[in-house]
Order: C-alpha cells, then sequence, then structure tokens
C-alpha cells in the first residue's frame, strides 16, 4: 500500500484582508518548515497572488474556496480554474457544504467543476457530508456514497484528488463528530474510493477542528489530515493544531 498524505488545510472563508493573510504567512512559515505534512491555506481570491508569493519556499500550498465550471464567459462575478492556477492558486475546495447548502450547488455541478479543476492542473479537494437530518434518519452513508460517486464520475486518475468529510451538523456549531465516528465515515469513503481503484486518496476530516481534538481525529487509521475551519483563522489556534496532528500516532499502516 503507497503512503498517503497528511494535510493540515485552513479554509478562512470570507476572511482576511491581504495585509493580514501576508502576516500570518510570514508568522506559520518557520513553523511549517520542518513538518512531516502538508499544510494548505485556501484564501480568499483577492489574496490568492501575494499570498501564493509569500509563502514560496515556506512549504504552504495557497488554494482557493471555489470556481466555475467554464473555462471562461459572461459569468459575472465567477472565476475560473485558469484564473486561479495564473494567480498562483495550487488546489482549490469544492463542494463545501455552504456552497451547497447556501449557494445551491449540486453534486452534479460540483462533478464538472472538479473536471474543469483536473483538466486545469489545479488540485481538487472535494468536500462531502451529510446533514443531521440525514444522520438521523441513518442515511449518511448513502448520501456521501451519492456525492462520491457522482462527482468522481468519468475520473480517469483518482491519486490527483483529496476527499474532505465534513459533516454538516458540526460546520461551525462547536460540535464535532466523535473520533469514532469519523473514522467509521472515513472507512466507508475509503471502501467506496478502493472500488474505484483509489484506495491511496487522502482523506480529510473537517467540522469543528480544535486544537484540543486535532491529536485524537489525527490517529484515527483513516483520517490524514484535517480541514480546519474558524480556529484557522488564529494563527496561535492553527500552529496549535498542526502541531498536535503531527504529535500524535501516524505509524498506522499506510499513512505517513
Amino acid at each position: 500500500m503507497a503512503k498517503r498524505r497528511q494535510i493540515i488545510a485552513g479554509n478562512w472563508k470570507m476572511y482576511k484582508t491581504i495585509p493580514e493573510a501576508l502576516r500570518f504567512i510570514e508568522e506559520l512559515g518557520p513553523k511549517a518548515s520542518d513538518l512531516p505534512l502538508s499544510v494548505y491555506l485556501a484564501v480568499p481570491y483577492t489574496a490568492i497572488s501575494e499570498a501564493a508569493r509569500a509563502a514560496e519556499g515556506k512549504k504552504i500550498l495557497i488554494g482557493a474556496q471555489n470556481m466555475n465550471d467554464a473555462s471562461e464567459g459572461a459569468f459575472t462575478g465567477e472565476i475560473a480554474a485558469r484564473m486561479l492556477t495564473d494567480a498562483g492558486a495550487r488546489f482549490v475546495l469544492l463542494g463545501h457544504s455552504e456552497r451547497r447548502h447556501i449557494f445551491g450547488e449540486t453534486d452534479a455541478m460540483i462533478h464538472l467543476k472538479l473536471l474543469r479543476a483536473l483538466e486545469s492542473g489545479i488540485e481538487p479537494i472535494l468536500c462531502v457530508g451529510e446533514t443531521k437530518p440525514e444522520r438521523e434518519a441513518s442515511k449518511q452513508f448513502a448520501v456521501v456514497e451519492e456525492q462520491l460517486k457522482t462527482a468522481l464520475a468519468e475520473v480517469k486518475d483518482l491519486k490527483k484528488i483529496v476527499i474532505a468529510y465534513e459533516p454538516v451538523w458540526a460546520i461551525g456549531t462547536g460540535v464535532t463528530a466523535s473520533p469514532a465516528d469519523a473514522q467509521e465515515m472515513h472507512r466507508h469513503i475509503r471502501s467506496i474510493l478502493e472500488g474505484m481503484g483509489g484506495g491511496d486518496i487522502s482523506i480529510l476530516y473537517g467540522g469543528s477542528v480544535k486544537p484540543e481534538n486535532a491529536a485524537a481525529l489525527m490517529s484515527q487509521s483513516d483520517v490524514d489530515g484535517l480541514l480546519v475551519g474558524g480556529a484557522s483563522l488564529s494563527i496561535e489556534m492553527f500552529v496549535e493544531i498542526v502541531a498536535s496532528a503531527t504529535m500524535s500516532d501516524l505509524k498506522t499502516e499506510g499513512k505517513s
């Protein structure tokens, strides 16, 4: 089994100006240089270019939080994958729960975005996860499987994709899936990916990740990293999460 990449990704959402982003990266840089994992930051569009320049040589990858599936066109307010790569973005979040539930993005729309991202050479982080009513109705496994299979249809090289499981009921609520719950869903996701030839894909957990729970989550055998929301806005909290994740037990077979 190939070793899977360990990734700690911060999603800044609609926060941080360019000066704030640069100060964060300057402080994070020395702390990320010797880590045995990758640090990703999904920053606002306005900060991508300068953040990418500031992150050069610092073991920090800068990415975007969304994109359109078209290469260009009359789509006011949208941004294309090739514009993101031109600005210096190395990855893009696709299908985040806020995009699905606030902006009405469907699995079919996310599928088209993912294909365009791959075509454009930008690494997609595909977000999947169930709502509270879906979990209460015991539909969480079926929902996540449908999201995965729809988004990944026609994808020939799954190794170029990262998956993030984010239970919607845990996003911004302070409620976190227990490490056992996270492992159960990550194992389910991995079994689906194995059936598609992508068993070595990294799977991140996202959902009220904090310094207090990072190590316990990362110690699970099928949790390869974390997608951090609100806590990634604080340099102190984010560094503590990265440190906790690094100190967790990463010796499970298949994890690096």
